[in-house]
């Protein structure tokens, strides 16, 4: 693999701040993601993250800041791909999950899409490729 003249070669992890863990485990688990890491830290954290069973990109499911402030829902930027944008809205919403209620058509060159809250609120969008 080439790397940059800064030596950097992939993006591995998207770090996402979630105050219950076990929750967005389990809701990340819903959509298919698998846990690959579930690691305890100093001072009684964990670092667990999450990835789709191809890809070597994962989600970090971090914990909330030890100042011990609020979590705040935000816009991850996360943008995950499906081959069928309807079925997957579908089967998204079937299990209860906080989707847009249609799928977007902008026109090309964007390609269909719907964004989706997980457990804390943060936003991810969906895409079709």
């Amino acid at each position: 693999m080439s790397s940059t003249k800064t030596g950097l070669t992939s993006i591995s992890l998207v770090c996402v701040p979630t105050p219950d863990q076990d929750k967005a485990v389990a809701f990340y688990e819903s959509l298919g993601f698998e846990k690959r890491t579930d690691e305890p830290f100093g001072g009684g954290y964990r670092w667990i993250e999450v990835y789709l069973p191809e890809s070597n990109t994962g989600i970090a499911l971090a914990p909330p800041p030890p100042q011990g402030g609020p979590v705040e829902p935000a816009e991850t930027g996360i943008t995950l791909t499906t081959n069928d944008i309807d079925a997957t809205h579908e089967a998204m919403k079937e299990v209860g999950v906080d989707v847009d209620a249609q799928v977007s058509r902008m026109g090309e060159p964007v390609p269909p899409m719907f964004w989706f809250r997980d457990p804390t609120g943060h936003t991810l969008m969906v895409v079709e490729s």
